[in-house]
């Protein structure tokens, strides 16, 4: 029996390989799905309001670390919703453990510890999410209803001035200043906020706009009895 010769068994092994490649990819494919989906899946699903999912990526999806903290931020958004403060900053500290330089996890805590009554904590918070983003109005505008909880007006209305400067179109931000404004005595300068607040498109801030009316109304009627204080 004639054996191959050297020069005939290499093509037989060259293809080999190849043969393996082919076989690899739709594992490989699938294998990419299930990552992309398992992905996915702790990234988003915060967005359906259903705590156990986030509970299921937590506690079984392979993949660990920052991305875990999606899972948790998730949760805890859903907590927030539903007006669970505490199981909400649980959820968020978790979060910030594992991925310490997101500035909305920080801001969601603020805001679930704000609610909370936690008022020191919740500055400091927005404090954090304003050095990681401070392009943001949101968490100046949150930051001034802490302070102003907390008595202090002075702060609260440089926290509103930075977010109205930075969302000029926001009649919340407006308004709230103008509360301040009006709680520290300075009836001109509430009086333009108010004003402002009314000026701007309406959009979705309807409620805002009528509270605003409300308050013009309020000041007006004052007006023959009303002694300014001096303006800062």
């Amino acid at each position: 029996m004639t054996l191959p010769s050297k020069g005939d068994a290499w093509p037989a092994r060259r293809r080999s390989p190849s043969k393996m490649t082919r076989a690899a990819v739709p594992l490989l494919i699938v294998l990419g799905v299930l990552i992309g989906l398992s992905t996915h899946m702790v990234v988003n699903c915060g967005d359906e309001d259903e705590p156990d999912i986030c509970a299921a990526v937590i506690g079984f999806s392979p993949l660990r670390g920052s991305l875990i903290a999606f899972a948790y931020e998730g949760r805890g958004r859903i907590a927030l919703r539903h007006g669970d403060w505490r199981r909400a900053i649980a959820d968020f500290d978790e979060a910030i453990h594992l991925n310490p330089n997101r500035a909305s996890l920080y801001r969601d805590r603020a805001e679930a510890r704000r609610q909370n009554g936690d008022l020191e904590l919740a500055i400091a918070d927005y404090d954090e999410a304003i050095a990681h983003d401070p392009k943001l109005a949101a968490p100046y505008h949150q930051r001034g209803l802490a302070l102003a909880a907390t008595g202090d007006l002075d702060r609260a209305i440089l926290s509103y001035n930075t977010a109205v400067r930075l969302a000029p179109s926001d009649a919340q931000a407006r308004l709230d200043r103008g509360l301040a404004f009006l709680a520290r005595g300075q009836a001109d300068d509430a009086r333009a906020d108010f004003e402002a607040a009314l000026a701007l498109p309406a959009g979705k801030d309807a409620r805002t706009r009528e509270a605003a009316r409300a308050k013009l109304a309020e000041l007006a009627s004052a007006e023959p009895t009303r002694v300014s204080a001096p303006r800062r």
